[in-house]
């Protein structure tokens, strides 16, 4: 009966956390109280809610308990950490510290230089991605010391990451300057771009496929392949060859 009474308090837990995500999606709470829900769920040391930045190419701490330089490491290298590439997987359901292969913590400066010397020894890097399939963000908790499995939380944690990826984008940064002003000439552009395809349609004069686009812009190559054909529609132009030569004329540039 002890059992049954602990996964429904972390049900009602679970519960809290997804109450405070939807009250920052309509912006009548802070990041924070996610994180303060959070604990309920997860017993940690430090934990951190972040947003991606694409054009920046970093993440924005939206609430955090990391130390400076932890936080640091999170905004501007952990995109660039060896394990990265294996959280970011859409298909994963979070990486717990505990699951990452001996070798690849041994290559990760993250674990190495940022975590261990904390003390870190368990916790989770969730990825958040939207409907659309876009990278928006992440959730980061660490604790001193390992869980005890089995380990009801972790199940919870990857139901709760819908809430919370809406809640991160909810928090993206307006339309880049040259998409809210347009600049000369824009009003020619048959039909009009989002902000995201004027990135893909960017990353087009490079000749790049819809893969290495996609690992570019942090989604998938099949969103890739939509934003395509949308902006093929758009611009009335047969291929994306044809497309590229009209982003080069407007002096289009991927973000390097």
């Amino acid at each position: 009966m002890a059992a049954q009474h602990d996964t429904a308090d972390l049900l009602d837990s679970a519960l809290r956390v997804r109450e405070a995500a939807r009250s920052v999606t309509a912006g009548t709470a802070g990041a924070d109280t996610v994180l303060t829900a959070l604990a309920e769920v997860v017993e940690h040391d430090h934990a951190s809610l972040s947003r991606w930045d694409p054009r920046r190419r970093r993440h924005t701490t939206l609430a955090g308990s990391y130390p400076e330089d932890a936080t640091a490491y999170i905004e501007a290298r952990l995109h660039q950490d060896p394990v990265f590439p294996v959280l970011r997987s859409p298909a994963r359901g979070g990486l717990w510290l505990g699951d990452v292969p001996k070798d690849l913590l041994a290559a990760s400066p993250g674990f190495q230089d940022v975590l261990s010397p904390l003390g870190i020894e368990d916790g989770v890097a969730q990825c958040l991605f939207a409907a659309d399939g876009r990278y928006v963000g992440m959730l980061n908790i660490s604790v001193r010391g390992r869980r005890r499995p089995p380990d009801p939380a972790r199940a919870v944690v990857t139901l709760l990451t819908e809430s919370l990826a809406a809640a991160v984008a909810s928090r993206e940064a307006g339309p880049p300057p040259e998409a809210a002003a347009p600049e000369p000439g824009a009003a020619a552009r048959p039909g009009g771009l989002s902000p995201r395809e004027l990135e893909v349609l960017a990353e087009l004069t490079t000749g790049r496929t819809n893969r290495q686009i996609a690992e570019r812009l942090y989604v998938t190559p099949r969103t890739v392949g939509t934003h395509i054909e949308h902006i093929l529609a758009k611009l009335d132009v047969p291929n994306r060859a044809a497309a590229a030569a009209r982003a080069a004329a407007w002096g289009l540039a991927p973000v390097p």
